[in-house]
């Protein structure tokens, strides 16, 4: 998807209704949803490949250009009755004021094709990352999961929606709080969540699950160990990305030979510093090297 943004100065209320006049000064593009994770990858030095669906439309192509900019191969599906997925973000005063999205599902037909070129591509690459966002893209996520098994390849996948049965089998997950709350119920206290979280682990057959947990930090938990990690956010200004970044930086330390704990520490150190920039941000090695 592309994230775009809208900058400008709020100085009224509108005479036709009670909303903030925005006099737009500034715009930006930037890839979102899966592509921000792969943009997180490329940006801490790492090789990442983005397949998946776009329209044959200007944002498909702004969308191309941008992640070329940023040495990410795209392998993209284009639909022509498909317009690529726009959030739009209209900020005041460094606070925004509205997101308005753009979004159709993709035909099943172009999903088919997708998985098609999946199959014939994950021989090549260290780890499969699944980005789920519930817009349709991840239809075939089982059969997306059994091939990249077969190929004996590590997936990780930030998941959506009320049904996991169909990441069973994945390396690991990664839900925020409130998706793992959605899923699993709420819990009491720390036991309770391992207790929960175990079970999850335990039904789907997963190495490894991770909870994001805002500013509570987040929780790993592994049939050896549960790893909790404060937050190391020193001044939180948009947490819209950090997700992103989190299982960017999981994957390609996993990539790279790190023992999972460690890449989630990690991780929590790289989502530390995204969450005090504005929109879905990236970071360099060199910041990460700074908080780690």
């Amino acid at each position: 998807m592309l994230d775009r943004y809208w900058f400008g100065e709020v100085s009224r209320i509108s005479p036709e209704a009670p909303v903030p006049v925005v006099h737009v000064k500034k715009t930006e593009e930037r890839p979102g949803g899966a592509a921000n994770v792969a943009r997180n990858i490329a940006s801490l030095g790492g090789q990442a490949t983005l397949l998946s669906v776009v329209g044959d439309d200007e944002p498909g192509r702004t969308l191309a250009t941008l992640l070329e900019q940023e040495r990410v191969t795209t392998h993209f599906h284009k639909d022509a009755a498909l317009p690529t997925t726009v959030k739009l973000r209209v900020i005041g005063r460094q606070q925004q004021l509205m997101r308005i999205d753009f979004e159709t599902p993709p035909s099943r037909e172009v999903l088919e094709d997708k998985l098609d070129d999946f199959e014939s591509m994950v021989d090549t690459h260290d780890i499969v990352v699944l980005s789920d966002y519930g817009k349709g893209g991840l239809t075939h996520v089982t059969k997306m999961i059994d091939a990249a098994k077969r190929h004996g390849k590590r997936i990780l996948i930030d998941p959506k929606g009320d049904d996991y049965s169909k990441y069973r089998g994945a390396t690991m997950l990664t839900p925020n709080r409130s998706e793992f709350r959605e899923v699993m119920g709420k819990w009491r206290d720390d036991t309770d969540l391992a207790q929960r979280a175990e079970k999850l682990r335990d039904d789907l057959s997963l190495e490894a699950l991770l909870v994001t947990r805002s500013e509570e930090g987040m929780s790993l938990f592994t049939a050896s160990e549960v790893l909790h990690e404060p937050t190391q956010a020193r001044e939180v200004f948009d947490v819209s990305g950090a997700g992103d970044t989190v299982i960017a930086t999981i994957a390609l330390m996993l990539a790279a030979g790190s023992d999972t704990s460690i890449a989630v520490r990690i991780a929590n150190r790289a989502a530390g510093v995204v969450v005090g920039k504005l929109g879905t941000a990236t970071l360099s090695r060199s910041e990460l090297e700074a908080v780690t």
